[in-house]
């Protein structure tokens, strides 16, 4: 079925099931794709969350609801993805991550940040593409306190569920309008926490 299909049109089912799940589910749809993603499976948040702020702004869903929804379940799916990295290490993951769509490549991007910035990594790196889906993964295999996992997750998945569901909000029936420049986005978010992380450690070069 799917050979028979093109690149566009698998992306348009897709698309289609998740809005279907999340029109049907409510709240709970939105809770349940955003953990998906976050536990490392290929669900695009830029699909999820958008959809939900469409469906606020036909008033089926409440905007600060859905915000949380999708903040709950983003940091439900992230602590699965510990748990993984935490229970199975990496050598688990290398050998059987491509039975669940895992990518040996993303794992060691979101390493090196981990090992470069710390703990704080799984705080500021929620708004940036890959790393934000695989960072959960060498926290748990470092064995981070999980408390300030929680903690650190939740309130770094804050922000981007906030932001694109006030865009999927405002664009209202074109929400699918996100797709187009959402990488402008992302672009855009990675290189103003290069210039704060280039600031950390110059002022902490020079304090030192």
């Amino acid at each position: 079925m799917w050979g028979e299909i093109g690149l566009t049109e698998l992306i348009e089912e897709i698309v289609k099931i998740i809005t279907g799940a999340i029109a049907a589910m409510g709240y709970w749809g939105i809770a349940i794709g955003m953990a998906i993603e976050s536990a490392n499976i290929p669900l695009p948040s830029e699909v999820i969350l958008p959809f939900g702020g469409y469906l606020v702004s036909t008033g089926k869903l409440e905007f600060y609801r859905t915000v949380l929804a999708g903040t709950v379940g983003g940091t439900v799916g992230s602590a699965l993805s510990y748990y993984l990295g935490l229970r199975g290490g990496r050598p688990f993951l290398v050998k059987y991550g491509r039975y669940f769509g895992f990518s040996v490549k993303h794992l060691e991007l979101a390493e090196r940040w981990f090992e470069r910035y710390g703990e704080a990594t799984t705080f500021f790196t929620r708004l940036m593409p890959i790393v934000r889906t695989f960072i959960s993964l060498p926290a748990g295999i470092a064995g981070m306190n999980f408390k300030k996992f929680i903690v650190y997750t939740f309130l770094g998945s804050l922000p981007w569920s906030l932001l694109l569901t006030y865009i999927g909000l405002k664009l209202g029936q074109n929400w699918k309008s996100i797709e187009t420049w959402f990488h402008k986005l992302d672009v855009a978010v990675i290189l103003c926490l290069a210039a704060v992380i280039l600031y950390l450690w110059y002022r902490r070069k020079n304090l030192f």
